[in-house]
């Protein structure tokens, strides 16, 4: 098997069992080493390590498979792991209240570059590393056994997968020197709208141009309390998507909600979600504007809320961008401080991976004294726990969340 020889002292990250090689860390390759082909890893002084991926175009020269030495990668591999994955969201203790959840998740499932997502009978995939996309058809093959059996009886009431569909359409393809790509995978093609349920609430999913697979299953559990907080309140949510969290907060009692969306078409779709769980629309304000143009304008007018919830897109994409995130960060949640009523609270999350926790908490801190107020923090939050984090991939939680009460 071809082979990269780790420079000396740059093998600690693998002994700790982390998924990833950076291409400066390689001293040599020996062998003909072709894009997402298995590779072995070996130390300064020849030690075997782990077997991997390669990536000749990627700053990760090498996604790792396995720290096993004699584990073979192949369909067999592919097909234990993700029935690992999957029977991790059935085991007793997992919530099974909902017929949407991620069954794959990258890195802390042992598949690095491969998420899967299911939407009541179908599933929508993510290959977005090379060795993801060189094992793709053998990873569709698996997962159309999967769900055509009831090896798996109980998951989110399991029955036949209808289709598998790919989302593979964002930009961490290109730094893997991979095209996008879209389209039915195998069985039918989803409809326009996939209904899911997610506690008793009802959501319509646009699985085929939506943001990431579709839906942010990430924050279903913080969906689930947020109620606590909103029932007669007057809500702001921005960054509003298709609405969720305004949806969650109608249904838990809130006076109103504002949605802020720049995309018209989005907010339509967050209307038709009110509407499919019986909830009052007249209740709902849509505003398709920029959320920091928005919020500047409803600070000149002295408006002011009871609950404000924000939920901006990943702000850095790179190291090099943490700085701009940390101004994008501090100026939304420094307006939000100053448009809540005094005892208001602030749910306020961050997606960017490369956000520590305690530098964003800083940056809250920071924004709410900047607003001349006191906050506290209630409770921090993170992604659903179909996200799983390996405990040797600290980058697995990349959503932080903190629900604050502001003075």
């Amino acid at each position: 098997m071809p082979t990269i020889r780790l420079k000396t002292g740059r093998d600690k990250s693998l002994l700790n069992r982390h998924p990833w090689v950076f291409s400066g860390a390689i001293d040599a390759i020996s062998g003909q080493m072709d894009s997402g082909q298995t590779v072995d890893v070996v130390s300064a002084n020849e030690t075997w390590l782990a077997k991997g991926a390669f990536s000749p175009h990627s700053q990760i020269a090498v996604r790792i498979w396995s720290f096993i030495q004699d584990e073979e990668i192949s369909i067999g591999f592919f097909r234990n792991r993700i029935s690992r994955a999957i029977l991790a969201r059935t085991l007793p203790g997992t919530r099974q209240d909902f017929s949407a959840c991620r069954l794959i998740h990258a890195e802390s499932d042992g598949l690095p570059g491969i998420t899967v997502d299911k939407y009541g009978d179908y599933l929508v995939c993510q290959f977005l590393s090379a060795g993801a996309e060189r094992w793709k058809t053998d990873i569709v093959r698996i997962l159309e056994e999967q769900f055509s059996s009831t090896l798996f009886p109980g998951v989110l009431e399991n029955g036949p997968c209808k289709g598998i569909y790919e989302r593979s359409d964002v930009a961490v393809r290109e730094k893997e020197g991979l095209f996008p790509a879209t389209g039915v995978l195998s069985g039918d093609c989803p409809p326009e709208r996939i209904q899911i349920q997610e506690g008793n609430l009802r959501f319509r999913v646009d699985s085929m141009r939506g943001h990431k697979t579709g839906f942010y299953l990430d924050q279903r559990e913080n969906r689930a309390m947020i109620p606590e907080f909103c029932k007669g309140a007057e809500v702001l949510n921005c960054f509003a998507y298709t609405g969720a969290f305004g949806v969650a907060a109608l249904a838990a009692g809130a006076e109103n909600i504002t949605n802020i969306e720049t995309s018209s078409a989005l907010l339509d779709l967050a209307r038709e979600n009110v509407e499919l769980n019986g909830l009052d629309s007249a209740r709902m304000q849509n505003l398709p504007e920029d959320v920091f143009h928005t919020l500047r304008r409803f600070r000149d007018s002295r408006r002011s809320f009871d609950v404000i919830i924000l939920d901006p897109p990943k702000f850095a994409e790179s190291q090099s961008q943490i700085p701009k995130a940390c101004r994008g960060y501090k100026d939304i949640n420094l307006l939000a401080a100053k448009l809540l009523n005094p005892g208001g609270i602030l749910i306020t999350f961050s997606c960017s991976g490369l956000m520590p926790p305690d530098l964003f908490q800083k940056i809250v801190a920071d924004a709410t004294r900047d607003a001349g107020r006191d906050g506290q923090i209630v409770r921090r939050l993170y992604q659903a726990s179909d996200h799983p984090t390996a405990l040797a991939f600290p980058e697995g939680t990349y959503l932080k969340g903190l629900i604050c009460r502001v003075w």
